[in-house]
């Protein structure tokens, strides 16, 4: 609806505003699918490494061979290395977010990396720097957060591998021990499936502060403040936290019903595209039904029962788990601490927030929409002081 000065009336939270074009994905929520470029993300989580899919969203297409694929993955792996000036910051960083956790200490330490690596804002680059600017930024992150919490639980941080893919070097560093194969594969299949999904909010965020031509770390920055937020990327812990609190199966209709009569949000169910199941959903919970126990029968048990309960008490809504319920449930099963959840969803969305980064730098129009006011009318005379 078009009100004064030619602005037009969108719904609360652009909820379905169309605001750019892309070439990067989409998310189908009627159907329950979305996509990477021209590619199905669930395949591409079945079938191929989380290198692959990082150079189709970066350079517009799979590798083509084991030797496109060898040399990608060796342009990244020095670039796992924190620059001196940002090594000697992290001990004083972990201390300082110690209660905010590291994702917090990430928005500081990339910002830091930035500025020590030179980033200078997107609108005064080529594509070549802009790229080897954001290449530098992901391969990064991994490396910061775990350095990050392994400083905050007292211990030494640990030095990146050049010969592990990424998600096997990201458990590395976390733990200090090389992972099992299957528990790496499938942390990789969970952070193939979360690199990008359609202009979330931090994507969104990410890309209106590349509207502006700011540096990459600025970009990076903003979006992981929006990823923080628990109605955003923050769930995958408070969904294993319900799966806590309702502790047996005979507690699980009492305990739903108590806090969906309440108006409570039942953490890892519901989602405000899909319609029907989310296809990550899915992907996870057969993941976790790999590793099998007791975990994973309490979480599909549950799984049931809630999806029953909502269907009963709020008919005709669609309300299926999310990514987050059986997120949670494979990364604990993988044995990554609940606190880095979060920060490891992180280490996946990068990639996508960095390829929105770069189709965003393309455009020169800077992202500027408006508000309406409903504050008292105006003019009004300012009061003299008494």
């Amino acid at each position: 609806m078009n009100t004064t000065d030619n602005t037009i009336q969108g719904p609360r939270g652009l909820a379905g505003v169309v605001v750019t074009d892309t070439r990067l994905g989409d998310v189908r929520g009627r159907e329950g699918f979305y996509h990477y470029r021209q590619y199905s993300a669930v395949e591409l989580a079945a079938t191929r490494g989380f290198e692959d899919v990082w150079h189709l969203m970066f350079r517009g297409a799979l590798p083509t061979g084991t030797a496109e694929r060898d040399a990608f993955a060796a342009e990244i792996a020095p670039l796992r290395r924190l620059p001196e000036d940002v090594r000697a910051a992290l001990p004083a960083l972990a201390r300082a977010s110690a209660l905010a956790g590291p994702l917090a200490g990430l928005r500081t330490a990339l910002s830091l990396l930035g500025a020590c690596s030179g980033f200078r804002p997107v609108y005064d680059l080529g594509p070549e720097r802009r790229a080897a600017d954001v290449l530098a930024a992901c391969a990064a992150v991994p490396t910061l957060l775990t350095a990050l919490h392994r400083l905050g639980e007292g211990l030494e941080p640990v030095e990146p591998r050049d010969d592990l893919p990424h998600a096997a070097n990201y458990l590395y560093m976390l733990t200090g021990q090389e992972p099992d194969p299957v528990r790496a594969r499938a942390v990789e299949q969970y952070l193939i499936s979360t690199i990008d999904h359609g202009f979330n909010a931090s994507t969104f965020t990410a890309r209106v502060i590349a509207s502006t031509g700011a540096d990459v770390a600025a970009c990076l920055t903003g979006a992981i403040g929006a990823l923080s937020g628990p109605l955003h990327g923050g769930a995958p812990s408070r969904a294993l936290d319900t799966l806590d609190a309702i502790g047996t199966a005979d507690r699980i209709d009492t305990w739903i019903r108590e806090r969906v009569l309440a108006g409570d949000r039942i953490m890892g169910f519901g989602h405000p595209v899909y319609r029907t199941e989310d296809p990550r959903s899915r992907m996870l919970r057969d993941i976790a039904r790999g590793f099998g126990g007791p975990l994973v029968d309490f979480a599909v048990e549950v799984e049931r029962q809630v999806e029953h309960i909502l269907a009963e008490l709020k008919p005709g809504r669609e309300l299926h788990t999310n990514v987050e319920f059986y997120a949670g449930v494979v990364m604990e099963l993988c044995g990554l601490p609940r606190e880095m959840f979060t920060p490891t969803f992180c280490t996946a969305r990068v990639v996508g927030w960095s390829a929105n980064i770069l189709e965003q730098a393309t455009d020169s129009k800077i992202i500027r929409p408006a508000a309406r006011y409903t504050g008292p009318s105006a003019p009004q005379p300012v009061p003299a002081l008494d």
